[in-house]
């Protein structure tokens, strides 16, 4: 039979996936800065394709 689930042991191991994670997003957040900055500065000159302006 196994035994029984150590709380340290989930502990330690939720604590290294939350690492991870934090690390992957931080990468992700990282990647996608100089893609927010020219879409925004897109914005600012006007050159970005908007649906709501092909309504009106």
């Amino acid at each position: 039979m196994s035994e029984p689930p150590n709380p340290q042991n989930l502990l330690a191991q939720m604590e290294q996936m939350l690492a991870a994670l934090s690390a992957d997003l931080v990468q992700l957040d990282a990647e996608l800065q100089p893609s927010a900055a020219r879409a925004a500065e897109e914005d600012l000159e006007g050159g970005t394709f908007t649906p709501e302006a092909d309504r009106a």
